[in-house]
């Protein structure tokens, strides 16, 4: 979805923030970006839905936690704390209550990852970084230390009871992965490092044996640099060549251009669900129904995606859905593709070895059925298992809690962002963000921005975030970029954006 206008944003703003919210946007945010929210004397109604929807209760500033002015030394106030509403008022109880996800307090919650009570160069921890790779609670820390202290051992064909645990571990994580994204058994999901590796087994495991000379394989202009490595060096093998679908001045792909690079030849199509540069978000289930009625199967890159909202890959028809573990409260070194049965039956193995094999000669070897087939060698059992934990921990807290919470967030950090003099949002206003946003300041490289924001203990990215294409498109090669998860606080987007006016 998209942030629309009209009686369209109704719609929208009342699922967000109730019938309340919907009727000021569909009264006073018609036709007008996130950053006009909060004007003097404009979308009130709101505003004040904002503050109430995630909070307990309401709470007057004076004595309530710290005020974003705590923000720098005692006494310090760097920059105003209320761009939200020009009186103050609204802000300062924004900030000063307690936000709630599925009656679960935000504080709670923060209180689960043990890092979030770091300090930074004397300041605490702002951990803004969130879409390159988010933290972990302490269940999943404790899950890794129980696996190897009381399970450890390698998976499969074992006798002992140690083997067995650790098989239990890891098949019960499999499970815990077609769950927690909707797939329809245990047997379609493949564990891999991550979505890296991901995209490239299924270019070379499905897309390869397909292509010839002239083929292609049809990419966006939004794609991680993961989603496109290695789609080009299928193609230089096979004499094939990509296409990329265009995206507009706000980052969104044009759907008619699309569906326009669609032809006899087209043999694959991998699209990323939410861009890691801008956060906007890829409208996947038409883009899948394009690709089908001329008979094209899809890769939905989710790595930005799985964290953040809740994923149906049957409910969307994806072919195939890769993420990362790491980008979604579990360990580094760990991530899922999920197939459709009759593909993974289909697909040719492109690493050989132990585990994928059910018989050997010296002649020839038969595989495993999927989705073994596809895992060849000792796979990182202690990872599994921190991903099964880590996937049920944001299932407790609720992935529709978790979207509505971080839409409110986000809607606070662009408001705040377009707020500052001499600062662009990257991609325009007006587009739902899902984790990201991406800007450039008058004045300041992205590298002087990102360290000297790390001075007062706010971490986020500099760079061209392994997106060049998509960054060159807006004419940068590279951005600040702040990312967000479900941890994070109003409080902190204010501190950032306090920060950002005085640097």
């Amino acid at each position: 979805m998209i942030y629309e206008t009209g009686a369209a944003v109704a719609g929208r703003g009342s699922d967000l923030l109730g019938d309340v919210g919907g009727e000021a946007l569909a009264r006073q945010g018609a036709g007008r970006s996130p950053a006009s929210f909060g004007a003097a004397g404009q979308s009130t109604p709101l505003l004040e839905k904002l503050a109430r929807s995630y909070w307990t209760e309401p709470a007057d500033y004076a004595g309530v936690g710290q005020s974003p002015t705590s923000f720098g030394a005692a006494g310090q106030s760097p920059a105003l704390m209320d761009y939200t509403d020009r009186s103050g008022e609204l802000s300062r109880r924004a900030s000063a209550a307690q936000p709630t996800l599925g009656g679960i307090s935000v504080e709670s919650i923060r209180s689960d990852f043990p890092i979030l009570s770091e300090r930074v160069g004397g300041y605490p921890l702002i951990f803004l970084d969130n879409a390159a790779t988010t933290q972990r609670p302490n269940c999943v820390i404790e899950r890794i230390s129980r696996y190897y202290g009381r399970e450890h051992s390698n998976v499969h064909r074992g006798a002992h009871e140690l083997a067995s645990r650790a098989t239990d571990a890891y098949e019960s994580a499999r499970s815990a992965v077609a769950r927690f994204i909707g797939a329809e058994d245990a047997g379609s999901i493949i564990f891999v490092r991550g979505a890296t590796e991901g995209i490239n087994l299924v270019a070379n495991s499905f897309a390869r044996p397909t292509l010839r000379p002239g083929d292609e394989i049809i990419l966006t202009q939004l794609e991680h640099h993961a989603n496109i490595v290695p789609w080009q060096m299928i193609a230089s093998e096979r004499g094939a060549r990509l296409v990329a679908a265009p995206v507009d001045d706000c980052g969104q792909i044009i759907l008619s251009e699309y569906e326009k690079l669609f032809n006899p030849r087209t043999r694959f199509a991998s699209i990323a669900h939410v861009s890691n540069a801008l956060g906007t978000v890829a409208p996947v289930g038409e883009m899948i129904a394009i690709a089908h009625r001329r008979g094209v199967p899809v890769c939905v890159d989710g790595a930005q995606s799985a964290a953040h909202m809740p994923v149906d890959v049957r409910a969307m028809d994806a072919d195939f859905y890769v993420f990362s573990g790491h980008k979604a409260c579990a360990p580094t070194g760990i991530g899922a593709v999920y197939g459709k049965p009759e593909l993974l039956e289909r697909g040719v193995p492109y690493q050989g070895g132990g585990n994928m094999i059910e018989d050997v000669t010296l002649e020839r070897t038969r595989y495993q059925p999927p989705p073994r087939r596809y895992e060849a060698g000792t796979g990182n059992i202690a990872g599994a298992a921190g991903l099964a934990e880590a996937l049920e921990y944001l299932t407790r807290i609720g992935m529709r809690e978790i979207e509505k919470y971080e839409d409110a967030l986000m809607l606070r950090l662009v408001s705040a962002l377009a707020d500052i003099p001499g600062l662009r949002v990257i991609g325009g206003l007006d587009a739902r963000r899902v984790c990201a946003v991406s800007f450039v300041m008058a004045g300041r490289t992205p590298e002087e921005i990102g360290r000297r924001l790390n001075e007062y203990g706010i971490a986020v990215r500099a760079g061209h975030h392994c997106a060049q294409p998509c960054l060159r498109r807006f004419g940068l090669e590279e951005t600040v970029r702040p990312s967000i998860s479900f941890y994070n606080t109003f409080n902190e987007i204010d501190r950032l954006a306090d920060a950002l006016r005085v640097i």
